[in-house]
């Protein structure tokens, strides 16, 4: 318990190493178990608690001031969150936004997410760094009756991220047409009605944003299941292969995805992919992926393209990253991060196949790497020629 514990605790949050934090539920009440991740981001809790990446874990978020500005139906980046909690240093102000339509913790409530404030994030953060990512559990209980012994025993049962396949808990049912693309003012979103393209997007968890950018760069995107075989691809006839983001372990996803991506290189399509996609795409060229010790979640990350040395300010949400050192001959490191080394995109030496460990999408740069979508466009383009 730390000085900011409030005299009546309504949450708690146990780590598996026995180590309590209590403060003030909000949102839904109940208990739930999930890895502990930290987000470095200043804007877009909303994006975050609703991307499908953050399956299986509780977001800490590092930025004291978190739904200030409510929430509303078009930040949505799925239809629910998919993220199992919260964690902030500040209990929720009343929104204070003109796009504002409900507030944050009314918004966790009626979707079944728990969260928890007053907690000193500065400490937990630097517990997370130190020791990795801990499987913990996040207890909302009104009354403030928690069994302390309980909840460490849960944190502990939590099987882990390792090994686990989200992929098919957070994709569609079924397959979908996206034709909306980016929002502009004054209009928001607005139809693609003139697409150049056909693209077969794989869901292994795909943020809406992914969809609306693909749109803006003249695509008309088919969406297909994460476990989709080549055959369902190809039966689009498409231009071109985009791979989705997701959670979870990817080589338990890759049990299915990979001998379906292996068969459609092999047609000699254009291929991109962005973060589970990305390390579904190396895995399928041979190479390795590796759990790291906290991942990367922010939106301040610096990446450096090796081949223009021009550096990118990205969105990243990840706890596993392919090997660097695993890559096969023909297949070229495009992409590091400038904090820690970590491998953040690859080609192909003779197709035009490519991915990134970031999210292009998320625009913290702001525009930085949507130059991503356009080489995908372009790319499509010489192979019609």
């Amino acid at each position: 318990m730390t000085d900011s514990t409030p005299a009546h605790p309504t949450a708690c949050l146990a780590l598996a190493d026995g180590t309590l934090f209590y403060g003030t539920g909000f949102g839904a009440t109940g208990i739930t178990t999930a890895e502990l991740c930290f987000n470095t981001a200043m804007t877009g809790y909303q994006e975050i608690m609703t991307d499908p990446s953050y399956a299986g874990q509780v977001v800490t978020f590092t930025f004291p001031h978190v739904g200030n500005v409510g929430v509303n139906p078009e930040d949505d980046e799925t239809g629910d969150p998919v993220a199992a909690g919260m964690v902030v240093k500040w209990m929720p102000t009343a929104p204070s936004n003109w796009r504002a339509a409900q507030p944050l913790s009314d918004w966790l409530s009626a979707r079944g997410r728990i969260a928890i404030g007053g907690v000193d994030t500065r400490r937990l953060t630097r517990a997370i760094r130190q020791a990795g990512a801990p499987h913990v559990a996040l207890a909302h209980d009104p009354d403030g009756n928690f069994d302390a012994d309980a909840l460490v025993t849960a944190a502990r049962a939590f099987a882990g991220l390792e090994g686990m396949d989200l992929a098919k808990e957070v994709t569609c049912a079924q397959s979908y047409r996206w034709n909306e693309m980016r929002w502009a003012w004054p209009d928001g979103y607005t139809p693609q009605n003139n697409p150049e393209f056909k693209v077969v997007a794989v869901d292994y968890g795909a943020k809406r944003n992914i969809l609306r950018c693909l749109a803006s760069a003249g695509c008309d995107v088919t969406v297909l299941p994460a476990t989709a075989t080549a055959d369902d691809v190809m039966a689009h006839n498409p231009d071109g292969v985009f791979l989705s983001n997701g959670p979870g372990d990817p080589a338990a996803t890759g049990v299915y995805a990979v001998p379906m991506i292996r068969d459609v290189l092999a047609r000699d399509l254009p291929v991109f992919g962005i973060c589970l996609g990305h390390q579904m795409l190396a895995l399928a060229l041979g190479a390795k992926t590796i759990k790291m010790n906290h991942g990367h979640h922010g939106a301040n990350h610096p990446v450096k393209d090796l081949e223009t040395g021009k550096v990118e300010i990205t969105s990243m949400n990840h706890g596993f990253a392919v090997d660097a050192q695993s890559l096969p001959d023909g297949v070229i490191e495009t992409h590091t991060s400038l904090f820690d080394g970590s491998n953040c995109g690859i080609r192909m030496a003779d197709k035009p196949v490519y991915s990134v460990q970031y999210h292009p999408e998320a625009s913290p740069g702001p525009q930085d790497s949507y130059y991503l979508f356009e080489r995908f466009a372009t790319a499509m383009r010489d192979r019609a020629a």
